[in-house]
Formats: structure tokens, C-alpha cells, sequence
């Protein structure tokens, strides 16, 4: 059965590459640019060591396959924690060059070692993640909202072989083309893991040896709507038409997002918020979205064409 998950700590591992190499990753420099300040006190050594870079390994042991669909931190730093000190060795061996202390310790004593490595993330998360956590679960959220509805309409194959040009899934036999690399496994009627992701960068990850299902880790759309800080639409003439609250909660709709996480992001209270989504909603000009717990809104085609028609106006 193939399904999705979001994964937080896989988005702690990734954005570490950022960190390091922001100008490689120019869609998340608004982000990193804030976030780098808040590190200073932050003992993240032995997570860094782990995502090195140039090098595109990660090793597996550091982000377990989520086994929910929506796991917490918490849960999938205890599935870390709990990693055989076989598995973390083995992940270790595939590392190149010589090994620095930090790893050095924790190949020697990996039980002693994962216990802190796991308060290390919880402590990167906290000053770099966090703050940003709920619009990002949205904006995956929406992505793996958007990857159901496609399954469900061209089916497995339909999916991945427009996910990325990269990708290819041929009767039971998926292919992913690598920069370093290339992977093939059969999937055997165990289907796959899609998590969609903040940080990724620009193609996908994949993971053929999970033991239950193969996983492959593919870039959320639309990113840099993420850091945005400007909520004013562009032009004047919606917000003639519409109402300046209105024609910015349109605006801010380009990535499909909860009520609540649209009154933080524009300064309302849910309760006006909510009013004026119904407006927009009656007009056409909005629809909702359930994923699980949570309502999403998004823009509708005729919205789409009315901003693209508002922009091209004032140019």
C-alpha cells in the first residue's frame, strides 16, 4: 500500500544542508539569514558531522522511515534512539574520509551516543524549526493532500512518473536517477513511502533498504512562500474590488492554509478570518480542503485567474 507521511525530523537532518551551504539552497536564504543568530549556544556538533556536505549521504539510522502518517518529534527521535548499534555502525562505514571525534564516540558507544544526538536535534529544532513548524506542516500537508488526490486519479503510476523526471515506476519496478547515483527496487506488493518535504532541495531522496517499505522523499511546491514576510498582494485594484483583508488573505492563499495560521501570518483573529473565508468562499473564490484534523484553504482556479489578471493590470 503505498502512502504519505511528514516527517519533522527528517526536516531538522535536511535543513542542516542549508545551514552550511546557504547560498546552494537560494529559496530557504530568507530562512537561514534568520535562523543562523539563534544557533550561537546550541551544541548541534554531532548533527552536523552526520549531514556532511558536499557529500548527498545522509546516514539512514538518522531519520528512521516515519511509521505514522503524522509522527511528532518526540516519537521519531525515540525510533532513532532505539537504532541497533549494528545498524548505526553500518551507516557509519558508509561515510567517506576519516571519522572526526563526534563520530569516532559514537561509533564506539552508539546507544550512549544516539541518546544525545536526540537532544542535540531537540535542541536545533527548538531554535531553528520550531518558530516556523506550523506553516510548514501546512504547506505539507497541502502536498500530501494534492498527492492523494492525483493517486486517486491516475493512480500509482500516474504519481510518481510526474513527481520528478527522475522517476520512473515501470509495471512493479521503481527507478530513481541520483546526481552520484542511480537505485532501482521492485516493490513487490509492499508499495511505497512518500514524504513530501520542506528542505529537500531540488530532487528527490530515496531510501530502498527500509525493511518494510521503500521511501522516497520528494520536494514540496511552492517553498519560498514560506518565508515571505510581506502579506501585501501586488497591485492595487483586487483590494478595490475585494477589500484590502480580503484581497490579502487571497494573496496568502497561493500555498493552501488553516484559518489560524492565516490570522498569525496577517494579524486577525481567527473569528475575522473565518468571516471573510466564507465570503470569498461563497464567491467562488475559495474552497476547503480536509486533511485529517485540519481544514485547508486554497484559492480556486477562478481566483488564480482573477490575481493573474489583477497583476498583469497594474504592470
Amino acid at each position: 500500500m503505498t502512502r504519505f507521511a511528514v516527517s519533522p525530523l527528517w526536516e531538522a537532518v535536511a535543513s542542516v544542508r542549508i545551514i552550511k551551504r546557504p547560498h546552494q539552497f537560494p529559496e530557504h536564504l530568507a530562512w537561514s539569514e534568520r535562523v543562523q543568530p539563534r544557533l550561537a549556544g546550541v551544541r548541534w556538533q554531532l548533527l552536523a558531522e552526520l549531514v556532511q556536505m558536499p557529500t548527498p549521504i545522509i546516514p539512514t539510522f538518522v531519520c528512521p522511515p516515519p511509521a505514522t502518517s503524522q509522527p511528532t518529534l518526540d516519537i521519531e527521535l525515540a525510533s532513532l534512539v532505539a537504532t541497533p548499534a549494528e545498524a548505526v555502525r553500518a551507516s557509519l562505514d558508509e561515510l567517506p574520509g576519516p571519522r572526526s571525534s563526534p563520530l569516532a564516540a559514537l561509533y564506539a558507544d552508539p546507544p550512549c551516543h544516539l541518546a544525545r544526538l536526540a537532544e542535540a536535534i531537540r535542541a536545533y529544532v527548538d531554535a531553528v524549526i520550531a518558530p516556523y513548524w506550523p506553516r510548514m506542516r501546512t504547506l505539507l500537508e497541502r502536498e500530501v493532500l494534492l498527492g492523494a488526490q492525483r493517486m486517486a486519479t491516475d493512480g500509482v503510476h500516474g504519481l510518481l512518473n510526474q513527481l520528478d523526471p527522475f522517476v520512473r515506476l515501470e509495471a512493479d519496478t521503481l527507478s530513481v536517477e541520483h546526481i552520484a547515483l542511480a537505485g532501482t527496487v521492485r516493490l513487490d506488493g509492499r508499495g511505497l513511502l512518500l514524504v513530501p518535504s520542506v528542505f529537500i532541495g531540488r530532487r528527490v531522496w530515496s531510501n530502498f533498504g527500509s525493511p518494510e517499505q521503500p521511501v522516497l522523499r520528494f520536494p514540496a511546491r511552492a517553498v519560498a512562500t514560506l518565508w515571505e514576510r510581506n502579506a501585501t498582494p501586488q497591485g492595487r485594484g483586487l483590494a478595490r474590488v475585494l477589500g484590502r483583508t480580503r484581497a490579502v488573505l487571497l494573496h496568502e492563499l497561493a500555498v493552501p492554509t488553516s484559518t489560524v495560521e492565516l490570522a498569525v501570518r496577517c494579524g486577525l483573529t481567527p473569528g475575522t478570518v473565518s468571516q471573510h473565508l466564507g465570503a470569498l468562499r461563497q464567491a467562488g473564490l475559495v474552497s476547503t480542503h480536509r486533511v485529517g484534523r485540519f481544514v485547508l484553504y486554497a484559492r480556486t482556479t477562478a481566483a488564480e485567474a482573477m490575481i493573474a489578471a489583477s497583476g498583469a493590470a497594474a504592470s
